[in-house]
């Protein structure tokens, strides 16, 4: 938004778009998430009768949102750049509001799936907050701002896991209860709080053909200086979904571990997100270009994965959260290098492609991630192999590295007064 944008508002007598606002959005909309990471898989397992059937399930709900995902966020983030971010994040809030609540009284897994469905098509909140922060920061401040962003999204990880298991224990339906119940929450604020950031003359006529989620893709990759970031974050998508879908159903199969112990471990990768991306992002930044950050990330993030995929002792799955400092930045950093080679006019659409590609990825991490558990889940808790999803994840995401590096030098050969 321009100066002279800001003083339209001003004079308009209407509230100017801030950080603050969409970040106690996303706050909110994230502690509703998180509530029921800890206990969705032990809901599905009420439905199955052994770890194998629960992990195909699991993988199958899962699936479903992503499929759903895959389609709507490109939609939906077009209708941001034409209507502007507000409506659409009051949709994706009403959609997972209901969502919540159709969940927590499902008798059957079909019931399951066919929410998640809705769900899915229904919410791109991510995508179009991601908008709502480029509408409102200079390019050069967006890697820390989204930073900031993530911060959001950890602290919600940091109350949503823990809440969600203390309640799931319990009852494995309360949480479902509680997130709907933070979902109306967050609509009543968005409804009459959060201040619409995308301005009028920036807006543009949505197009069937742009919101094509292939047509979509194909234009991010056509972005100036992106070229196979695309596919870096494609990887790093696969790996950190994979990483969702296995991480409760693992953590249950190789220690035991409950809807309780898996949301304190989740409340340590949020605390661990919202330390990095809100406290230290911006000292990162000061020191090293979102490129070198992004990669340094990347690697880290290998190593987490294989980390994980190696330990023997559940004190071991906590040492990787917080030993993996860098990789909590690599998203920040990528996803300033997208947003800042998009122009004003197509932020929503640009961060509507990414989810997109996010959702593509959730579609298909579900079926690896269900087929690496299935594979493994009858051996002993402590055999090699029983990490073979997060070994699956570091080879992804050494991949990814090795691909970012190689468009990195390139694009400092082609542009060296850039770079």
């Amino acid at each position: 938004m321009t100066v002279s944008d800001l003083q339209i508002e001003a004079a308009n007598g209407r509230r100017q778009p801030a950080m603050s606002f969409i970040m106690v959005t996303v706050l909110i909309d994230m502690i509703s998430i998180g509530l029921i990471i800890p206990v969705l898989p032990h809901l599905v397992g009420t439905f199955t009768a052994a770890p194998a059937e629960q992990a195909f399930w699991f993988g199958a709900v899962t699936f479903s949102f992503g499929v759903a995902n895959f389609f709507g966020a490109p939609i939906l983030g077009g209708l941001s750049d034409r209507f502007g971010r507000r409506p659409v994040l009051l949709i994706g809030i009403a959609g997972l509001a209901l969502s919540f609540f159709v969940t927590a009284v499902a008798t059957a897994l079909w019931m399951l799936i066919v929410v998640r469905l809705f769900s899915g098509a229904m919410q791109a909140n991510a995508a179009v907050a991601n908008a709502y922060v480029a509408d409102i920061t200079a390019p050069e401040d967006r890697a820390r701002r989204f930073g900031l962003l993530g911060a959001a999204f950890g602290v919600g990880f940091i109350l949503g896991p823990v809440i969600g298991g203390l309640l799931g224990g319990i009852d494995v339906r309360w949480p479902f209860i509680a997130a709907g119940v933070m979902a109306v929450l967050n609509w009543i604020y968005g409804f009459f709080v959060l201040p619409e950031s995308l301005p009028t003359t920036q807006r543009r006529n949505f197009e069937w053909r742009r919101a094509n989620p292939v047509s979509a893709l194909s234009g991010l990759v056509k972005l100036k200086g992106i070229g196979l970031l695309v596919v870096v974050i494609g990887l790093a998508s696969l790996a950190q979904f994979t990483l969702h879908t296995t991480w409760v159903l693992y953590t249950s199969f190789k220690f035991g571990w409950g809807p309780a112990e898996n949301g304190w471990s989740l409340f340590a990768v949020g605390l661990m997100t919202a330390l990095v991306q809100g406290v230290l992002l911006k000292h990162l930044l000061a020191r090293f270009s979102p490129q070198r950050l992004a990669v340094m990330g990347l690697v880290s993030s290998s190593l987490a994965y294989l980390g994980w995929g190696l330990a023997t002792q559940g004190w071991m799955m906590y040492g990787v959260i917080f030993l993996n400092i860098l990789g909590y930045a690599a998203a920040s950093a990528l996803q300033s290098v997208v947003s800042n080679a998009a122009d004003a006019r197509t932020q929503g659409q640009t961060m509507g492609s990414v989810a997109s590609l996010n959702s593509l990825m959730a579609v298909v991490a579900p079926v690896v991630g269900a087929a690496l558990l299935g594979i493994v889940s009858h051996r002993p808790a402590g055999d090699f192999l029983m990490g073979l999803p997060f070994y699956f994840c570091a080879a992804l995401q050494l991949l990814g590295t090795t691909l970012a590096i190689r468009h990195f030098r390139r694009h400092r050969a082609l542009h060296p007064a850039a770079a």
